[in-house]
């Protein structure tokens, strides 16, 4: 078997590396563009699906390549139908990361450019987002706030009333001062700007949720058990601040604590007491 591999590589010319190279990068940047959303399992599925038709077909395994051949022509029209939004993105990943060969007066070759990953999301004012959590705690107002990661919530954006404000406490504190029209549902934010208000969430159906919590945090938990954001949640019966990722909770953080959470320290695993 060894040997089978070494003459295969021995045999490969440098036109079939780039073939492969080529590959791998649509491969993994379809992986960035699913990532965080329930479709990712169905792409890692169908791509394992993918390797061992082609490993059955190189072994002449002919019964179990045409039942793996079969399942794959199946799958390619279930592809277009799962991955409909995912496949727009990835389209329109070419228009805006291939075609600007000069951005604010700097020279940049578009191929590097087309791995760069998006630094916007990082810029996030956190100071402004703690800074509304800690007054709606003590006005005990109530509050869900989402903040996109890799998935850029699409659908739940367009749920909403679109904003497209840069991050503030005071508009926060505003969007979810009780008398407003916008003060239900989530809002949602992304690039440092809040996208919409009064989006509706996907309520999360886990039996573990403790029946003292309500639809918003419900609704916290289902949008990070679906996608790779963050949720935020303001009691309105009791003040307290709750901070939702991948469908675990941790409730009754402090106003340091969030900062701290928001920074990007995930990495803290004892806190049981606080995780669902």
């Amino acid at each position: 078997m060894i040997q089978v591999i070494a003459n295969w590589f021995a045999s490969l010319r440098w036109i079939d590396f780039l073939d492969i190279l080529l590959v791998v990068v649509v491969i993994y940047q379809v992986y960035r563009l699913i990532k965080g959303t329930g479709a990712h399992k169905i792409f890692i599925g169908l791509l394992t699906i993918i390797v061992l038709w082609r490993l059955a077909d190189y072994l002449n395994l002919s019964i179990t390549a045409e039942i793996f051949s079969q399942i794959v022509s199946v799958g390619a029209i279930a592809i277009v139908i799962i991955f409909q939004p995912e496949i727009r993105r990835f389209l329109q990943l070419f228009n805006t990361r291939t075609v600007t060969f000069i951005e604010k007066g700097r020279k940049r070759f578009s191929f590097f450019r087309f791995f760069l990953k998006d630094t916007a999301k990082s810029k996030l004012n956190i100071s402004a987002i703690v800074e509304a959590c800690s007054q709606m705690s003590k006005d005990y107002t109530g509050a869900l706030i989402v903040i996109a990661n890799d998935n850029e919530l699409e659908y739940p954006v367009s749920t909403g009333e679109r904003i497209n404000a840069t991050v503030s406490a005071q508009l926060l504190e505003t969007i979810f001062y009780k008398n407003t029209p916008l003060h239900d549902g989530a809002v949602i934010i992304s690039h440092n700007k809040i996208l919409a208000a009064r989006c509706i969430l996907p309520l999360s159906a886990s039996p573990n949720i403790p029946v003292n919590l309500g639809l918003r945090h419900r609704s916290a938990i289902g949008i990070t058990e679906q996608s790779d954001a963050f949720a935020i949640v303001v009691s309105e019966q009791t003040g307290k601040i709750s901070f939702v990722k991948a469908g675990r909770i941790r409730r009754n953080i402090t106003p340091g604590r969030l900062t701290e959470l928001l920074s990007g320290d995930f990495s803290n695993t004892d806190e049981k007491q606080d995780l669902i």
